[in-house]
């Protein structure tokens, strides 16, 4: 059983290596043409912790995190990718999630109000149990230096695999670029969460983020409603405390 552990956790980590390594290659790919009529691009992330929706995906900042995307798009605003990042749960086979995504973006006419509609699954090589679908739909609008965007992301099957669960997503991503460079971004959200004793949450952040030298830093509060009386998180609150994420990310 120890050496099948061993095993796995390796495997894990070659998964999550050959991503991250085959973003360099997809993104030279980029600079050499057009590849099924769109462009590879790709991003490489190291931060502190990994925060999704107040949530610390990492046992409360327990281990730092690696990311990699690499995405394709076109023209027409078909895009398509995989995303992946190292993760820690109380469940020791949650080490990674890999998230597979297709998406359409674009604008209603010339009205200046953008959409973005995105299905986007997440798997956990080792505890497949756990794997779920989300429909993510944005609308925005660009104000001079400012812009908004509201969310609406509902599940498509089990959240979280839970038998019966299902969520919704509500949030606001306001966001304000200086010509400095400079830019402030937020979000405030609830996660609605419905089934036998489920309950949902608030959650939100506020951060600043300024490029460097072809580098993107980024600074970051997070924050929830969860606390030891919530009927899901009640026991284990501390991955909901307040927190602040550092961030360092490139893009090729």
């Amino acid at each position: 059983m120890r050496t099948m552990t061993i095993q796995m956790k390796l495997q894990h980590k070659i998964l999550l290596g050959g991503l991250l390594l085959s973003a360099a290659s997809f993104a030279q790919a980029e600079n050499e043409g057009e590849v099924l009529g769109g462009t590879i691009s790709g991003n490489l992330t190291f931060a502190s912790d990994y925060v999704f929706r107040g949530e610390s995906e990492t046992m409360d900042g327990d281990v730092p995190v690696v990311q990699g995307t690499l995405g394709w798009g076109n023209d027409d605003g078909w895009y398509g990718g995989v995303f992946a990042s190292n993760i820690k749960f109380a469940d020791p086979n949650l080490e990674i999630v890999t998230a597979p995504y297709i998406g359409k973006a674009g604008e209603f006419g010339d009205s200046g109000i953008t959409y973005d509609v995105m299905v986007f699954s997440y798997l956990y090589p080792g505890a497949s149990y756990s794997n779920y679908t989300e429909l993510w739909m944005k609308v925005g609008k660009q104000f001079g230096q400012a812009n908004i965007q509201l969310e609406v992301t509902p599940t498509i099957d089990d959240w979280f695999g839970v038998d019966g669960w299902q969520g919704v997503n509500y949030s606001i991503h306001p966001s304000y670029a200086f010509k400095n460079g400079l830019k402030v971004s937020g979000s405030v959200g609830y996660q609605d969460l419905d089934g036998d004793n489920a309950e949902g949450w608030g959650h939100w952040n506020l951060g600043v983020s300024k490029a460097f030298y072809g580098l993107n830093f980024d600074l970051r509060y997070h924050g929830s409603t969860v606390d030891e009386t919530h009927k899901v998180y009640g026991t284990q609150t501390e991955i909901f405390d307040d927190r602040v994420v550092i961030g360092i990310n490139k893009s090729f």
